[in-house]
């Protein structure tokens, strides 16, 4: 099993810059996959950037050159920094975790007004 929580989502003009970060209770070296979903009120949760334990790295095409994926093993720690925000990026976003199964965080709330 493993734990996760998010932080860092907030509200933000169009343009501005946040980084989610998402603290998870064991060694990324221990989870085959993590990844950062969205949800936006009405629309289905969809996965926006993944990384795999290889180091691979898969994007959304409506973030890629936006938005960044990034870990730090040494303090369990998972990244999502994210540029040039668009009000279109409004929704909670929830950190992800693959083992056996996928756990899920409780998400944070990001909200870009226009």
């Amino acid at each position: 099993q493993v734990q996760l929580v998010e932080s860092g989502g907030g509200l933000v003009q169009a343009g501005g810059s946040l980084r989610l970060s998402c603290a998870a209770s064991r060694s990324p070296f221990s989870i085959n996959a993590m990844g950062w979903y969205r949800q936006a009120p009405g629309n289905a949760r969809e996965l926006v950037a993944s990384i795999r334990l290889g180091g691979n790295t898969w994007y959304a095409d409506s973030v890629k050159g936006r938005f960044t994926i990034s870990r730090d093993n040494s303090q369990n720690t998972l990244y999502l920094q994210m540029n040039s925000l668009k009000p279109e990026d409004t929704a909670m976003y929830y950190c992800a975790a693959q083992l056996l199964r996928w756990y899920w965080g409780q998400g944070t709330q990001v909200t870009v007004s226009s």
